[in-house]
């Protein structure tokens, strides 16, 4: 079948768009790191054989293998072999603790773990008996190119129902132990048709520069390549090395967090860079300011979409920025298909322009559930009257009347002082006003007289040295009497996970300790 004919199918494989693209363009450049290119018909062999490899050693389809390490060719191909023998992929964080590791390791049942030199030695302290292949050569593992089975073979077919699990994706772990969230073929198979009006076709360029365990780098990784294109890997994020790929490469997408578009746009040499041959950037997984979209607008050329969603599924909902720049403060509207809704503490729907807990649903896009832990995939789900399943999403929102999604907060993070509600977003957005505030973040700590009070962490923009109890009070006249914050320290930078998220328990844990 053509890969034209494959996507207008309700439901299809990734695997099997690869390999029509390698029968049609078989000299096409599939996948990019530094120096190496591994074309379409290189690519759909080294498939073959890592799918033939692991029947070979008896892992067979609904099983699961892991991979730690950072972002490469081999970690692709690896990826993208073991789907085909419909085996589950793990793709672990290499920043994770050996403690970590070894829960994820068991808890996914992993028959053989592929990592490279930077991370063998946490796999080494996991202490978890399993097969470890090395992507990289070095002596972590067995060579990849000597587990592989030989250049001719050819795995059995597999039959893969759609809701069969495609990989298992690791919470971070921050608050608690990580949480396995299973994805199914039929979620993958949504993300590449949903993305086929993104401009995801034979000529595109897809620069990631995000890690390849996060869903963050999945939702364009994998529509890069069942639309045919080419995805050029970063091992690392570095803003001007950035620019430099997206001109070399004349790069057409891209999936960036907001601390990432931070950065580049904070280059004082980023209008410099020639990146006109840019369709369309996409943005995911923290909060993305209105300031900071609107200068991204002005300066960059081509679309800027933004998804709000979670790795678990549900509803997702969408901001084509550059259709509406009057909604920039908003995460846009649901989905085509997709229902979002708003529910209260007793898992009510809220009234129309009341504040509640956002909860989603969609046709394919939702998670399976967490894996090994029924109990938790319990707790995040809520339903209907009509018995409709949806996933809750912890965060706190407000639809306007146009049905503009605004976010307030986590509901986690809200802060309940006095018995008012406090959401740290709006205590943000007027830190952010101030000309000496580059990045900010308010959390509630113990109060013996209010219960929770809000405190602001800040780091301040290159060369100023303004007082943090300046800033304090300059907050606290322009916000309500309820709001203001008790105290604000000045730090160097906020911790952020590998995605760019701010980790906010780290702040409240190391304030509340000193």
């Amino acid at each position: 079948m053509t890969p034209e004919s494959l996507i207008a199918q309700d439901f299809g494989l990734i695997a099997d768009l690869i390999h029509a693209h390698a029968v049609q363009r078989p000299q096409h450049p599939a996948l990019v790191r530094d120096d190496t290119v591994l074309r379409y018909g290189e690519l759909d062999a080294l498939m073959d054989r890592i799918a033939a490899a692991l029947q070979r050693d008896g892992v067979r389809a609904g099983e699961s293998i892991a991979i730690c390490a950072t972002a490469s060719v081999e970690y692709g191909v690896v990826f993208l072999g073991a789907l085909r023998a419909g085996v589950v992929v793990a793709p672990l964080a290499p920043s994770s603790t050996p403690e970590s590791l070894g829960i994820m390791l068991r808890d996914c049942g992993a028959k053989s773990v592929f990592l490279d030199q930077s991370t063998a030695a946490a796999i080494d302290a996991a202490q978890v008996p399993v097969p470890r292949i090395s992507l990289d050569g070095s002596p972590a593992g067995q060579p990849l190119s000597a587990w592989l089975a030989p250049p001719d073979a050819k795995p059995q077919p597999v039959t893969i129902d759609p809701a069969a699990p495609f990989n298992i994706i690791y919470s971070s772990g921050t608050t608690g132990a990580p949480k396995g969230i299973v994805q199914a073929h039929r979620m993958r198979w949504a993300h590449v048709r949903r993305a086929a009006g993104s401009g995801y076709d034979t000529q595109a360029v897809t620069l990631c520069s995000t890690p390849l365990y996060s869903n963050t780098t999945l939702v364009s990784f994998f529509p890069a390549l069942a639309g045919g294109g080419t995805v050029v890997l970063m091992p690392k994020f570095d803003a001007t090395k950035f620019l430099q790929l997206a001109q070399k490469h004349r790069a057409t997408h891209a999936m960036l967090v907001p601390v990432q578009y931070q950065r580049l746009m904070d280059l004082p040499d980023f209008d410099r860079y020639d990146l006109g041959s840019f369709r369309m950037k996409f943005c995911t997984s923290a909060p993305f300011s209105a300031a900071l979209k609107r200068d991204i607008l002005r300066r960059w050329p081509g679309g800027l979409t933004e998804y709000y969603g979670m790795t678990e599924g549900g509803g997702t909902c969408i901001l084509a920025a550059h259709e509406f720049p009057s909604k920039l403060h908003t995460v846009g509207r649901p989905a085509e298909g997709h229902d979002i809704r708003l529910i209260d503490e007793q898992g009510n729907e809220v009234a129309a322009g009341d504040i509640g807990e956002v909860v989603g649903r969609s046709p394919a896009a939702m998670m399976n559930g967490y894996f090994n832990q029924p109990q938790k995939t319990s707790e995040a789900e809520w339903y209907d009257r009509d018995g409709n399943r949806f996933i809750r999403t912890g965060d706190v929102g407000r639809f306007d009347a146009e049905g503009f999604l605004t976010l307030m907060d986590r509901k986690k993070d809200m802060i309940i002082s006095g018995g008012f509600n406090i959401y740290p977003s709006d205590l943000e957005a007027v830190l952010f006003q101030h000309d000496a505030v580059k990045d900010a973040a308010v959390v509630g700590v113990p109060s013996r007289e209010w219960g929770e009070t809000p405190v602001a962490f800040v780091e301040l923009q290159a060369g100023r040295s303004d007082a943090p109890e300046a800033i304090r009070q300059w907050v606290n006249q322009r916000v309500g009497k309820t709001q203001r914050l008790s105290a604000l320290e000045i730090v160097s930078s906020l911790p952020r996970s590998a995605i760019g998220k701010v980790l906010k328990r780290e702040l409240r844990d190391g304030y509340v300790a000193s």
